[in-house]
């Protein structure tokens, strides 16, 4: 309920935000993850996954706005041989998924109209648990993630391309042990601006 209303938060202020701005634009926009989960035990390779979802400019100036977006983004993981040992109830080489519902809200600084770049916070909420990872059916993983982005996109005309980079800021551990989990990788996407 607590991540709902902060969710909801933001939308209101990028909407009452968007009533002084000098340009508005809605679009959709889908790519490609390449995440990992960092933590002990876990691979250290980035795996594939996708992100979808919809976005919004608040221009202030020609060159600074603000980008809020809502998007579906999947984390693909998998876990060492030596999970087991390490944590309770740990089932080592799982290979998972975590999908969330991400909120970023970033500055975008335009230094010349073909190019943003792209900087701020980025909300998630966890909307499935991988049962698999331990053996005691308690969750693995919290609920909510705290991550930084940062990046740049190309715009041309209606379409844009992008690429950023996301770093988890919050243990995103849930398994009872003190060792530290976040998510990180990069985003590659394309956007279509709807008007």
């Amino acid at each position: 309920m607590k991540r709902t209303a902060i969710v909801l938060s933001v939308l209101l202020v990028t909407a009452g935000l968007g009533v002084r701005a000098q340009g508005v634009h809605l679009g959709i926009k889908a790519g490609a993850n390449l995440f990992k989960v960092n933590g002990e035990s876990f691979s250290n390779e980035f795996k594939f996954g996708y992100n979808v979802g919809a976005f919004a400019q608040v221009n202030f100036t020609p060159n600074i706005g603000i980008q809020p977006e809502l998007l579906f983004n999947q984390t693909n993981y998998r876990t060492g041989t030596e999970f087991s040992s390490i944590y309770p109830n740990g089932v080592g080489d799982v290979e998972g998924k975590l999908n969330y519902l991400t909120v970023p809200v970033l500055l975008n600084l335009r230094p010349i109209p073909l190019l943003s770049i792209l900087v701020g916070p980025q909300f998630g909420i966890l909307l499935n648990q991988d049962e698999h990872l331990l053996n005691n059916t308690k969750d693995a993983f919290k609920k909510g993630d705290f991550s930084l982005v940062g990046g740049a996109q190309l715009n041309l005309a209606s379409l844009m391309v992008g690429a950023r980079y996301v770093i988890g800021l919050n243990d995103i551990n849930d398994a009872g042990t003190p060792n530290s989990w976040k998510n990180q990788g990069w985003q590659l996407y394309a956007g279509f601006r709807i008007f």
